[in-house]
Parts: structure tokens; sequence; C-alpha cells
């Protein structure tokens, strides 16, 4: 029998690769050092130059172009999935977006528009995942998502992403009462602040790295690899009784009041 941490035999997708920063980097490359054999997609053909040199670090993926709100594409991505293994172990949804001038404005004053575009790409494609993934999953899976602090509570600047990580917190509940059933689990993974280039669009975003080094029990931010070895974790054996849960990644940051 392997190791309980091991993902060695389990195939899976990890969405929102973007470079070597991005949260879905250390993802990938944490699930592939465990064994694990992937699709990595990113959103668009523009961010293929930054994608396609870190393939040999993340044991050369399958790479694949899909903008999640093209529903041919997500379908397309899932599909191709099916044609490789005709099954799914885990998903990792890493994906997240507003438009400046909602995100940098009040919750208040957010356009309709803007609203529904960051719900519609950062909470709705994970549950649009799931129903693809559910029919692949059929010895059990797990399906995991990112989400923040600001979900929980009010932090400054982090402003309509709040209200939209918190509705992400709330479907990966429902989806895992909802899947449970069939042996599905379902996580979200919060770490604290940390530079990535989504992140980096955030009003201020240095003060928020300053108080995660300062205030967070461990006196640090958390790391990409960090992040990718707690979704090991949860698609692993080792984390089998757990779902519905939201796994904080930050240091220890979130127990600050």
């Amino acid at each position: 029998m392997g190791h309980a941490f091991s993902l060695e035999g389990k195939v899976g997708i990890v969405t929102g690769l973007a470079n070597r920063d991005s949260i879905a980097y250390g993802c990938a490359q944490a699930c592939h050092k465990a064994g694990a054999e992937q699709i990595v997609s990113y959103a668009s053909l523009k961010a293929e130059r930054f994608v396609a040199p870190l393939a040999a670090e993340l044991g050369e993926p399958e790479l694949y172009c899909c903008d999640v709100q093209d529903d041919a594409q997500l379908e397309a991505l899932f599909r191709r999935a099916v044609e490789r293994w005709g099954r799914l172990d885990f998903v990792v949804h890493s994906i997240a977006y507003a438009p400046l001038e909602d995100l940098h404005g009040r919750v208040v004053d957010c356009s309709r528009d803007g609203f529904a575009l960051a719900m519609d790409l950062s909470c709705h494609s994970f549950i649009r995942m799931a129903r693809l993934a559910e029919p692949l999953m059929r010895d059990g899976g797990s399906l995991i998502c990112m989400s923040y602090y600001g979900a929980d509570k009010v932090v400054d600047n982090y402003n309509l992403m709040g209200p939209v990580k918190a509705a992400l917190e709330s479907a990966t509940r429902y989806l895992a009462a909802e899947l449970g059933p069939a042996g599905i689990r379902v996580n979200a993974v919060s770490p604290g602040a940390i530079r990535t280039r989504a992140a980096s669009g955030l009003k201020d975003f240095d003060a928020l790295v300053h108080d995660g080094e300062t205030r967070s029990p461990l006196r640090r931010l958390a790391s990409v690899d960090e992040v990718g070895q707690s979704v090991v974790y949860l698609a692993s054996a080792a984390g089998a009784a757990l779902t519905g849960t939201t796994l904080y990644v930050d240091a220890g940051h979130h127990i600050r009041a």
C-alpha cells in the first residue's frame, strides 16, 4: 500500500497557471512531486509564452488553454481528461478575477456587470467544474478551490472579492454535502497574502503583505509551494475524511483580531 500522502496513480486537472509565482504553479508542482499525472490549464493564448517554459519543472504535464467562461472550452478540457484517462481523481480551481474599477472601489459602488463577472469567474466556474468532474469521479475524488480570509472578515481593500470569496466558500460546503455520498470531497484552501499577479491588482497590496509578515504568528507569509502541499494533502488518502472545510495556509494570520 502506498504512502497516505502519495498521489501515485492519481490523475487530475489544475487550472489557473499564469507564471512561476501563481498558486496554480505551486499546486501543480507539488502534485507532480507526489506522483500525480496532470493536465494544467491556463487562461489565454497570451499566457502561453509565460507558462510553456514551466512545463519541465512541473513534470511535463499537458498544458491546455482554457477560458473557463467559454462553456465549449471548459467542456473540452474535461473531455480531454476522458480521452487520456477515462476518469479524474482531483481538480484544483485556482482562478479569481474582478475588474479593477470595481475591485478598487467600495462594495456599495460596484457595478452590476463587474459583480456578475467576478462571481462568474471566481465562484460559478468552480461549480461548473464540479458538475463536469462528478461523472468522472466514479470512485470518489477531490475538488479544491482557493479562498482568502477576506471571505469571513472585512479586510481593507479586498472589497468586492470579499463577498465573492464568501460565496465560493459557501458553494464549497453545499457541493460537499451534495457530492459526499458519491465519495467526492470538496474543500477550500485559504492562503494569506501571497505575491501573485492576481493579488497585485489589490489596492495597497503591500500593506496586506506587511501585515502578514509582522502579525502572523509565524511572522512570515505562506509560499505557493506550501499551498501546493496542502492541496496534495486534500487530494490524497491522508485527507480522506475532510470535506466542506476551509483550510487556512497563512502562517496563522487568520487567528489574529
